[in-house]
């Protein structure tokens, strides 16, 4: 039986975000992306989400390389976490590859790892794969759609795209290859879903130059642009901007510093040394001579901005008269931690610019009727939406079923689940582990649903302990329990409610024989859950803690 070819995604089908494709072939797998996810609002204390790639542990020698289709976190995020476990070559474009050493390097892993940078128009045998690079527009330079011709079939991967025919940087999509691509006959087309629920198409990057124009024009003190890290382009458009007013550019965020650094020494950003000037400097500067580019638009709260918001950024304080434009789109789940960060900024006198009240920010994802192209252009056998929640892949299914693709061959699955192609005929076939792991500080896979549904109780209802002292030989209580509370009531208000939640405990140990720790533990959490329900309608945590003397 010949083998099979099996598209597996890892992360970025079912939502938005950590975005990784496997593909398989007789024992030999080649990666696409390996990105992250912020947290959602009920993943309390999570800093990132990364793909569950335990599918690749056993098959670490499987690997024959990573492909990154551009520089952004949720698809080059997840990188040093893959690279502790696959020890592969890592496939990319110039910029991309930039920022991701600016990433491994702070990981300590740069060193052991091994770059290629390539170029649109290149191709490379990767495995059983010969893949063919092909040059898409995004919000970040650099960014590649792939030709992978495998021994079943052409599988084309769109990347994040959209059709921008003004492009910031001059550099148009690859119409001619796509066209190329659909005349040889491709068996599957993998297409970014992001913005299928927009109708129409997606507006230029180069709407934003006007946009920025009109806002410098009339600002009349500082004026401060939040932007992603590795929006590179959005930032020389920024810069762009303060040139032809004026102003003098000082940059705010750790990571964004060493990105713009990275940036101007391979040449994709260009800020002219009379114009930069550090965050000291700025300080010294007129207001209305100034901009400062910081991070901070998904309202993170240890971002510059959002220390900027709550007067906790050591340098920069908003006053009244600063403008803030927030040139991002925030990620679905950011969307609280935003609208704070604005109304923390307004409180200080700000005037705040963002998407919603004019055009700073363009969205880098294709809409309907640029994904209609795609599909025309590249006339796929089989079609499967990825890049999207699942009503995103349903809603890109059947946009291609209106344009002739037979239902049952478009195939909308999420994180997990195997595709296979024998050359004739696609399937979903088996599912493998898909879902989240989770990264709090240092550890990486430790905290799971259990822990999460602890941190929601306490959050939610604070906690309670008891401790409670016996005699190892007797088992008689030594002296009163003791009762301590957090997050549940204030204690200046509730001494009468611990007092009696302390008798209710020493009853229920005294009028009983002497038992385990464990069935001590499980009385004494059973009696204080039945009372302080009774007395305040709230179920904390009990956490009972027997000491024998």
């Amino acid at each position: 039986m010949p083998d099979l070819l099996k598209i597996i995604p890892l992360g970025g089908l079912g939502e938005v975000g950590k975005n990784m494709m496997v593909l398989e072939y007789d024992k030999q797998i080649l990666i696409v992306d390996a990105g992250l996810m912020f947290p959602e609002n009920d993943m309390l204390g999570i800093d990132l989400v990364i793909p569950d790639f335990g599918y690749l542990l056993d098959k670490t020698d499987w690997v024959q390389g990573i492909i990154i289709t551009h520089g952004h976190e949720d698809h080059t995020g997840a990188l040093p976490y893959v690279l502790q476990h696959v020890h592969a070559p890592i496939y990319t474009t110039k910029l991309t590859r930039g920022l991701i050493e600016v990433k491994l390097s702070e990981h300590h892993l740069l060193r052991n790892t091994v770059l290629n940078t390539i170029r649109p128009g290149d191709e490379i045998t990767i495995g059983p794969f010969r893949v063919e690079f092909f040059h898409v527009c995004h919000s970040i330079p650099d960014g590649v759609g792939l030709a992978i011709q495998t021994p079943v079939g052409l599988v084309v991967h769109s990347g994040d795209f959209k059709l921008d025919h003004t492009p910031v940087d001059g550099k148009p999509p690859d119409f001619a290859k796509l066209a190329e691509l659909g005349g040889r006959g491709v068996l599957a087309l993998l297409s970014d879903s992001t913005n299928v629920e927009r109708p129409g198409t997606t507006p230029s990057e180069r709407v934003i130059d006007t946009a920025f124009d009109q806002v410098f024009q009339t600002a009349r003190g500082r004026i401060i642009v939040a932007t992603f890290a590795s929006l590179i382009s959005r930032i020389q458009q920024v810069v762009n901007c303060a040139v032809r007013h004026g102003r003098r550019v000082a940059i705010a965020g750790r990571t964004m510093v060493k990105y713009a650094r990275m940036a101007r020494r391979l040449g994709y950003l260009e800020i002219p040394p009379d114009v930069f000037v550090s965050l000291e400097q700025i300080n010294r500067l007129p207001p209305e001579e100034t901009v400062i580019i910081a991070t901070g638009t998904q309202g993170e709260p240890s971002s510059a901005l959002a220390r900027m918001a709550t007067g906790q950024h050591r340098q920069l304080k908003i006053v009244p008269g600063d403008t803030v434009i927030i040139s991002a789109h925030a990620i679905p789940g950011n969307e609280e931690m935003v609208n704070r960060t604005i109304n923390r900024l307004f409180q200080r006198g700000a005037d705040v610019v963002y998407e919603k009240i004019a055009p700073v920010h363009v969205s880098g994802h294709a809409s309907q009727e640029e994904q209609k192209l795609l599909l025309n252009l590249i006339r796929p056998q089989y079609f499967i939406p990825i890049h999207g929640e699942l009503r995103h892949l349903t809603l890109h299914a059947r946009l291609a079923q209106e344009l002739g693709i037979p239902a049952d061959h478009t195939l909308v699955v999420e994180n997990g689940y195997v595709l296979e192609f024998d050359g004739q005929t696609g399937r979903v076939g088996e599912r493998v582990p898909g879902g989240y792991v989770f990264v709090d500080g240092a550890g990486v896979g430790d905290v799971g649903p259990a822990v999460l549904r602890d941190r929601e109780i306490l959050a939610r209802d604070g906690f309670v302990i008891a401790i409670i002292r016996r005699n190892a030989r007797t088992g008689q209580v030594i002296g009163t329990p003791e009762i301590i509370s957090r997050g549940f009531v204030f204690l200046r208000d509730a001494e009468d409610l611990l007092v009696r939640a302390r008798e209710r405990v020493m009853k229920t140990l005294t009028s009983q024989k002497q038992r385990t720790k464990i069935e001590v533990g499980n009385s004494v959490r059973a009696v204080l859950e039945e009372f302080l329900y009774s007395e305040t309608k709230r179920r904390p945590m009990i956490i009972p803690v027997l000491i024998e003397e």
